[in-house]
């Protein structure tokens, strides 16, 4: 629905790209519940229907209903925050009920991971929330190195501090060689967070990850760290 359509749109490393034919994307303040106007950022939301939009879930029309039209009452929502360039280009910043609260800062993880990202030794990386006795949550980063053995945590620190703060330096960060994802490449986080808190009871069917072993690698990293 956002995208960088071959041969209509160029792309641009990172972005979404622009809406579709048909599909009138738009930001909305998440306070004043406005749209926003040019350039800024706000909650990802569809103005009106489109192409292929789907009508209700099966026998739960309440539950369809709920999910995507009370967020911003009149629009679909998405569930994603984004931002939009002048020039159109939307950036999708991660989904707003991914969040962290850390001594009373309400922190996306997406934030986190972007920060990381301007390290140029670091491939990807994955920000997780796990319980802190004092700050209610605390943040637990797992990163990926370009080349092993090359990246410094102190620097993976250094910058989520210029990023996004001080009070968002992260408790634990850990170096692994991969994340665990499905097959289809999305990260699992749920396995992350549950290894991050030092629980490993109950998770679940690893057979349908991409590689199955790296949860054996990412929880002896986290046991020797500890």
């Amino acid at each position: 629905m956002l995208t960088a359509s071959a041969g209509q749109v160029p792309g641009r490393p990172g972005a979404a790209g622009l809406p579709l034919p048909g599909v009138d994307a738009v930001l909305v303040d998440a306070q004043s519940q406005t749209v926003v106007e040019g350039a800024g950022d706000g909650l990802l939301c569809m103005a009106r229907s489109w192409p292929g939009q789907a009508m209700t879930l099966w026998r739960d029309h309440e539950r369809f209903r709920q999910t995507y039209f009370t967020t911003c009452p009149g629009r679909y929502f998405s569930g994603d925050g984004a931002r939009r360039e002048a020039d159109g280009y939307f950036w999708i910043t991660g989904r707003v009920d991914d969040v962290v609260n850390v001594s009373g800062h309400r922190i996306g993880t997406a934030e986190i991971e972007d920060a990381v990202a301007t390290d140029a030794e670091v491939v990807e990386s994955a920000a997780v929330g796990v319980p802190h006795d004092l700050k209610g949550q605390g943040l637990v980063v797992f990163v990926v190195p370009r080349t092993e053995g090359s990246l410094d945590p102190a620097a993976v620190r250094r910058a989520i501090a210029e990023g996004v703060g001080r009070y968002a330096v992260p408790e634990q960060i850990y170096v692994v060689r991969d994340l665990p994802k499905t097959r289809s490449g999305k990260i699992v986080r749920r396995l992350l967070r549950k290894i991050a808190a030092h629980d490993l009871s109950n998770l679940g069917d690893l057979s349908t990850l991409s590689d199955p072993d790296i949860v054996e690698d990412i929880i002896a990293q986290v046991a020797a760290q500890a």
